[in-house]
């Protein structure tokens, strides 16, 4: 198959480099689209700022089920890959773009018809809701673009290639990047659309991104046309929503309680809720290597699980977990000495710029927990088991993020709120990096099918 990558030989660590260090460009363009949109927003003022705060965790919450849903299609695409079945990888990555966007079609719709109940339930006030249903009615319609592109990265990448997954990304990026200003502060012919444009910006970059996908996944020869029939066709897609369902349940987690916690910091005013807007996005980029890696770690564990190589993917979850640790303190010590600096490429808000730099000089210390949960939760989802993957996330989030974050906030000024926060991402990545060895451990490998 063209671009196949047989990850069962070689060193691992040297597969998981292979996979990651060009994610890490592709990541790289996608998460700079969120922060460059923070920063020619900010131009517009506070409260629109403030309104794109607010959209982040439903954003990336509606953007986690298509992710969740390549996630599934890559597991079982992947086991299928090791197993050599390759009638069976086509018609699974075929159906899984087919139940892609059947599922976020459907969820499109249904946000676009509950914009202002849901974000007046998150603390959004009237102003700022105006400027946040502005945004989001268009979002919401160019979302169908958003998923296609998320499916098909995901589906070469677990045919062994990073490269076009990564390229494709950088594409969607420079568009989304170019086209911000167009549309946000208006040129030629083009008016000035305020934070409308943003999302014009974002929908028609999805669009172009769309298109040069289906065009990569047939030159990959990853689908194929025809109608397999009802039986095969829910046969796929039972083994895609097997993982896809729990794993796009487990990335929407992570933003319900961001969401959460943004409406808990609803009460403390604008700035706040601001600043920890555009500081949680800053410390997503921050995160890259750690998401590069738990895009790597999937195609890996999982070709290697359908060809039951198990001593090779625990090696490649302990190499995920030391590397995590490593950067951790690297980023650690970076924002200890450089937050100041960052603060002013986004906002010239004093009060913003001093809660943002309280945050970048607490929270990234635990990065390492985060990234243990993120590269943990990615391997079960290789190995087909998405539920344990998906309690990972339940565990950091609702067991330790959310509960100790919301009381640190009746009782302590923000600094205590993000030292909550750090310990939170410590002593979850504590707990699951001992539980994942376990559960590896005494997992029986699975053929390519369950």
């Amino acid at each position: 198959m063209a671009g196949s990558r047989d990850l069962t030989r070689g060193p691992v660590r040297g597969h998981l480099v292979h996979l990651g260090a060009p994610m890490v460009v592709g990541i790289v363009a996608v998460l700079s689209i969120s922060l460059v949109d923070a920063w020619f927003v900010g131009k517009l003022g506070l409260e629109p700022l403030a309104a794109l705060s607010f959209t982040f965790p439903v954003v990336f919450s509606i953007a986690s089920v298509a992710i969740g849903l390549g996630a599934g299609a890559a597991s079982v695409v992947s086991r299928a890959i090791g197993t050599g079945d390759r009638h069976r990888v086509q018609r699974l990555a075929t159906d899984s773009l087919l139940l892609s966007v059947l599922v976020v079609a459907a969820l499109s719709t249904l946000g676009w018809f509950t914009i202002e109940p849901l974000f007046r339930a998150m603390g959004a006030r009237d102003q700022v809701l105006g400027y946040i249903v502005d945004y989001m009615q268009i979002w919401y319609l160019g979302m169908p673009f958003l998923v296609v592109p998320m499916v098909a990265n995901s589906l070469i990448r677990a045919d062994g290639d990073s490269r076009i997954p990564s390229l494709m990304m950088v594409f969607a990026a420079i568009a989304n990047i170019g086209l911000n200003p167009v549309f946000i502060f208006g040129l030629g012919p083009i008016p000035a659309m305020g934070i409308q444009g943003a999302a014009v910006a974002t929908v028609i970059a999805r669009a172009l991104s769309m298109m040069l996908a289906l065009f990569l996944v047939f030159r990959h020869r990853l689908v194929v046309t025809g109608w397999p029939g009802w039986a095969e066709l829910s046969d796929s897609w039972r083994h895609i929503a097997q993982v896809g369902l729990p794993a796009g349940a487990a990335n929407v987690i992570t933003p319900f309680g961001v969401g959460v916690l943004t409406a808990a910091m609803a009460r403390l005013g604008p700035e706040t809720v601001a600043a920890f807007g555009v500081a949680t996005r800053v410390e997503t980029l921050a995160a890259i290597p750690m998401l590069a890696l738990s895009g790597a770690i999937g195609p890996v564990v999982g070709q290697n699980w359908g060809k039951g190589e198990k001593g090779r993917v625990r090696e490649a979850l302990l190499d995920c977990f030391r590397f995590c640790l490593v950067w951790a303190l690297v980023m650690a010590v970076f924002f200890w000495l450089f937050a100041g600096l960052v603060v002013t490429w986004f906002t010239d808000e004093a009060a913003v710029q001093s809660v943002m730099i309280t945050y970048l000089q607490v929270v990234p210390l635990s990065l390492a927990g985060y990234g243990v949960i993120i590269c943990a939760s990615a391997a079960f989802n290789g190995l087909g088991k998405a539920l344990v993957g998906m309690g990972f996330y339940l565990l950091r989030t609702g067991i330790f993020y959310v509960p100790l974050g919301v009381l640190a906030s009746f009782f302590l000024p923000p600094v205590g709120v993000f030292a909550a926060l750090a310990l939170a991402n410590v002593l979850a990545g504590l707990v699951v990096s001992r539980r994942a060895l376990v559960r590896l451990d005494a997992a029986p490998r699975r053929s390519a099918a369950q």
